[in-house]
């Protein structure tokens, strides 16, 4: 029998209903409805074990994800990641460590690969209590940091994929100590996916520190070559922050939510979310100054909560501005954010 997402399998969409009703509990049934769905398809449709497993432990490790990181939704994240063989004599430890310690003091929660170096600093400073870890089985074990063992917490993943989504969907900014090739696979993972919008913004920092150069080199090169090449554009320098000292770190990601709150896309129009509201002048500056990365014809608007927010029952007070967004350049947005923290300050 050949399965379609629509309701057209007769028994079947019958079956996974009465499914549903019987285990009870069962919320958004219409997506679970289709993740059924899917995973028949697939049992019909692929001959090769390994694909399956893949599927069935990728759902179960995303699932897993959920439940872990669902009771905090209301707690601000940051994500550290940097090497994992930082000693503990050496000055970025010490400085991975303070990080921690600020953050959790400040009210954030930190997010690591849960080993050591750079990880177990920043679990230090920041406590078991404040800390997710997310680690990773390799061929050679990679056991938790002490701080994390037994955490509740901690989760372990098969595959790097799951792990990154992890990372990066659960944080609301992300800090970048020197590392080796983990550590620039994930700063570019981030910086792409900030620059095709497929993230939403965030404080991405990248720490050296005081008179070092990791960072500074690679910024350097993204000038030299990556700029002067046409391969990125002047904008996307707006994504990304370095800093030489923990405290310009925190002030960084403090000074990101100082007005902003969150944002969301309503019928192709971005709706920006703010702690405070800001005055008619300060609209009319954002229009002229942001014109270039407005469709045509559109603006920056103060708003209410609109109707298509109803489904996200947490913020409908928090005033907005619903900006014709022609959704290219996001570092340009990011820029837009920056000004709108900056406004009345």
């Amino acid at each position: 029998m050949e399965l379609h997402f629509t309701r057209k399998n007769s028994n079947i969409d019958d079956e996974i209903d009465r499914l549903m009703r019987d285990a009870g509990g069962v919320r958004h049934p219409e997506i679970v409805r289709e993740m059924i769905l899917a995973a028949l398809k697939a049992g019909q449709e692929d001959h090769n074990m390994a694909d399956m497993k893949l599927m069935n432990t990728t759902l179960k490790e995303m699932r897993f994800t959920a439940k872990i990181f669902g009771p905090y939704a209301g707690t601000r994240k940051v994500t550290v990641f940097g090497s994992a063989r930082t000693l503990p004599d050496e000055p970025v430890y010490s400085m991975a460590k303070d990080l921690g310690a600020r953050l959790a003091a400040s009210g954030y929660m930190v997010i690591t690969g849960a080993g050591g170096g750079i990880m177990r600093a920043v679990n230090e400073g920041a406590g078991p209590e404040h800390s997710f870890g997310v680690n990773i089985r390799l061929p050679f074990e990679q056991n938790p940091n002490p701080v994390l063992k037994g955490n509740p917490r901690l989760i372990t993943y098969k595959y790097f994929f799951n792990r990154k989504v992890a990372f990066i969907k659960e944080c609301d900014a992300v800090a970048l100590f020197p590392g080796g090739f983990g550590t620039l696979d994930e700063a570019m993972e981030t910086l792409t996916l900030l620059q095709t919008g497929k993230r939403d913004p965030l404080p991405l920092i990248l720490v050296d520190e005081p008179g070092g150069e990791y960072w500074a080199k690679w910024l350097r090169f993204f000038e030299d070559e990556l700029l002067n090449e046409g391969y990125i554009v002047k904008s996307d320098f707006n994504l990304f922050e370095r800093v030489d000292t923990v405290a310009a770190a925190v002030e960084r990601i403090n000074r990101f939510y100082r007005r902003y709150h969150s944002l969301r896309y309503v019928d192709q129009r971005l709706v920006l979310r703010l702690n405070s509201a800001i005055g008619a002048e300060d609209i009319s500056g954002l229009n002229d100054r942001f014109r270039d990365i407005l469709t045509p014809g559109g603006a920056v608007c103060a708003s209410c909560s609109l109707p298509e927010e109803q489904d996200e029952k947490d913020f409908p007070s928090l005033p907005r501005l619903v900006v014709d967004f022609n959704r290219k350049d996001f570092g340009r947005l990011r820029k837009l954010i920056d000004e709108i923290n900056g406004t009345g300050a």
